[in-house]
């Protein structure tokens, strides 16, 4: 049994605040500008690479430190500095406004987790353990990333383009599922990559 609810967050341009900007940090704002999050990031020194961010305007960088008014209109705040006692104010703080938080490396202080995740495409495979061991989830997504190879991606795009086609044709229901299901078979991915591949020797 566990308390946590698996889903995929659309974070296109929310403000997400992230408070340090460390090596560790760094890679949290890295995520977040990934799925284009408008990340705003608090902290009195930075990284390099975040300092590059906020001279090209990727991110705003507020070289200070965390004010109780840096949490006004944020969806979801990532504390990642050395002050444990910092921690457990940002937490306290975002519980009583609602704004969903992570404390990195404290599970206990923590409204969701980062799973590891194989990313090919529009394909994600998120794996975790509820904060228990990283370390298992990052093996997981070692073998993962073996068996899901970067040819997912175009199979997943070429997917999505096939459904969008087959779901404006005039067949029925059942007749859509079907091949919706038969479209992703083992077979299918095989003939998908044999036809990649004459592409590939033309």
């Amino acid at each position: 049994m566990t308390d946590l609810f698996p889903l995929f967050l659309k974070l296109k341009r929310r403000k997400c605040l992230v408070v340090g900007a460390g090596e560790i940090g760094q890679g949290k704002i890295a995520g977040l500008l990934e799925v284009r999050a408008d990340v705003h990031v608090v902290a009195p020194a930075a990284t390099k690479r975040v300092k590059e961010w906020d001279r090209d305007g990727i991110v705003r960088w507020s070289k200070r430190d965390f004010e109780d008014s840096d949490l006004d209109g944020c969806f979801l705040i990532v504390a990642a500095t050395s002050s444990s006692e910092l921690h457990k104010e940002i937490f306290r703080l975002a519980q009583q406004r609602g704004v969903l938080c992570n404390v990195v490396d404290v599970p206990e202080l923590c409204d969701f987790y980062y799973p590891a995740v194989v990313r090919r495409g529009s394909l994600q495979i998120a794996v975790s353990t509820g904060g228990e061991s990283p370390a298992l989830a990052q093996r997981l997504r070692k073998k993962l990333e073996k068996q899901f190879g970067p040819e997912y991606a175009e199979w997943v795009k070429y997917l999505g383009e096939s459904r969008r086609k087959l779901n404006a044709s005039s067949e029925n229901a059942m007749e859509k599922k079907s091949k919706l299901h038969s479209m992703v078979s083992e077979s299918s991915f095989r003939t998908f990559q044999k036809g990649r591949q004459k592409k590939a020797k033309r």
